[in-house]
């Protein structure tokens, strides 16, 4: 069963979030822990980690 990977809520003021890098490409492996992407807001930049195990099947927007 697939799971989806949102664009995590950062906070209440956070208007906007852009994915700056792709860690992993589709059809990579994936263990729980490993960062799928980074993401910065207007005052920092943060990892999103797997929260499960399996492989990426979609990207659906890129870097950018």
């Amino acid at each position: 069963m697939a799971t989806p990977v949102m664009m995590p809520k950062v906070g209440i003021s956070v208007e906007s979030c852009v994915i700056t890098k792709w860690h992993k490409q589709k059809g990579d492996a994936v263990k729980k822990g490993d960062v799928l992407f980074t993401y910065e807001t207007d005052k920092s930049t943060l990892d999103e980690e797997a929260t499960v195990e399996g492989t990426l099947l979609e990207t659906f927007f890129g870097d950018g």
